[in-house]
């Protein structure tokens, strides 16, 4: 994995299908904080845990001006089965061609009860209403994270 992004970077713009069908581009968020999370696959354990801290921060998020996306490598059907069973308030993201995934530098090797293999690392980026990284969260645990996003906004905003 070869992080290239830094806070203060301008965020790298995409465009990618939702598990509604819909299509989110980054830059058609400018004016708006963006909490950009990716998460390795969808209806896992800590994906799950992940997901759910992030869908019931969604009010406090809102509140303080943040859109939430959520980002795999999942196709957009699994996406749909993760949000409805964990009546998730917020899109999911599909890069099944792991566009956005190399761009953010959170593709790469990674390591599992002695296997190695490539994936997604768990990462969040806070992008600012201009579009520049305010934050890189480059080792997420999934407990409490949602809180501790909501804790740095709080912090950002003053």
């Amino acid at each position: 994995m070869t992080i290239t992004l830094d806070e203060g970077d301008l965020a790298p713009d995409f465009d990618l299908p939702t598990d509604d069908g819909a299509r989110v581009k980054l830059s058609g968020l400018r004016g708006r904080w963006v909490v950009l999370f990716f998460y390795p696959k969808a209806l896992t354990p800590g994906c799950t845990t992940e997901a759910c801290g992030f869908r019931d921060a969604y009010g406090r998020l809102g509140e303080l001006g943040a859109e939430i996306l959520g980002l795999s490598h999942d196709p957009v059907e699994k996406l749909k089965k993760f949000r409805a069973k964990h009546q998730l308030n917020f899109p999911l993201l599909s890069d099944p061609e792991r566009v956005v995934t190399e761009g953010y530098g959170v593709y790469g090797l990674k390591k599992f009860m002695g296997r190695e293999y490539m994936g997604i690392h768990r990462m969040t980026f806070l992008i600012d209403p201009e579009g520049r990284i305010a934050k890189i969260w480059r080792k997420v645990r999934v407990k409490d994270h949602a809180d501790e996003v909501v804790g740095e906004l709080e912090r950002l905003r003053g």
